[in-house]
Order: structure tokens, then C-alpha cells, then sequence
């Protein structure tokens, strides 16, 4: 189940997030407005829900988010973007994987 979180999660909603993966969870950030999707089984399907919520398909960048350690991997085929200097499915832009830290942090990181 993909869950679009605003405000930082719930430890039920990590609990619901991690029902796919078990010891990671896959998420689409939104670095402008904030916001995440967590919890699909390809960091696709949580793009599409913050692009049906009106994200800008730019601003959406893909990681992987484990609770256990706190760590992020800047890595997902949603990141290949020639348009925005972005040619490899790692987020290549330290400004933009410290944008996607920080939102994640704070929305997933207290739980």
C-alpha cells in the first residue's frame, strides 16, 4: 500500500509501509512541496501517487528508506532524467540527495 505522507509518519504507517519489503521502504520524495510516497513495490507507483496528488513529475526523485539503520539509497530508475543533468538511476545532484535526506528525515525519520 502506497501512503502519502505530509506530516511525520505514524509508527503505524511505517508498520503499513514496510508490509512490502519488510526491511526497507521504497519512496518517491517531492523536494518542492515536501512531501513523500512510501510503500509500493516500485518507486513508480509511488511517483504516480504524488503525480495524482499534483506534484510535478521534476520535483520527484526515488530512494529507498531503511527504519532500522535510518539509511537512504539515492538509487531508482525514476532518477534517469537526461532533461535535468540526472543520466543514471542515482541522484547525482548533492543539493538534491540532501533535499530528499532532510524531507525524508523528517517525515520518516522519527519513527
Amino acid at each position: 500500500m502506497v501512503l502519502i505522507i505530509r506530516e511525520p509518519a505514524t509508527p503505524e504507517q511505517i508498520e503499513s509501509m514496510l508490509k512490502t519489503w519488510d526491511v526497507f521502504i521504497k519512496i518517491a520524495v517531492d523536494i518542492e512541496r515536501k512531501i513523500l510516497a512510501g510503500g509500493g513495490v516500485r518507486h513508480y507507483e509511488c511517483e504516480q501517487e504524488l503525480l495524482k496528488d499534483g506534484s510535478r513529475q521534476r520535483d520527484i526523485w526515488g530512494a529507498d528508506w531503511s527504519p532500522f539503520t535510518q539509511e537512504i539509497v539515492f538509487e531508482s530508475i525514476i532518477n534517469i532524467r537526461p532533461s535535468q543533468n540526472n543520466r543514471s538511476m542515482i541522484i547525482q545532484s548533492t543539493q538534491i540527495r540532501q533535499q530528499v535526506s532532510k524531507i525524508t528525515q523528517q517525515l520518516l525519520g522519527g519513527s
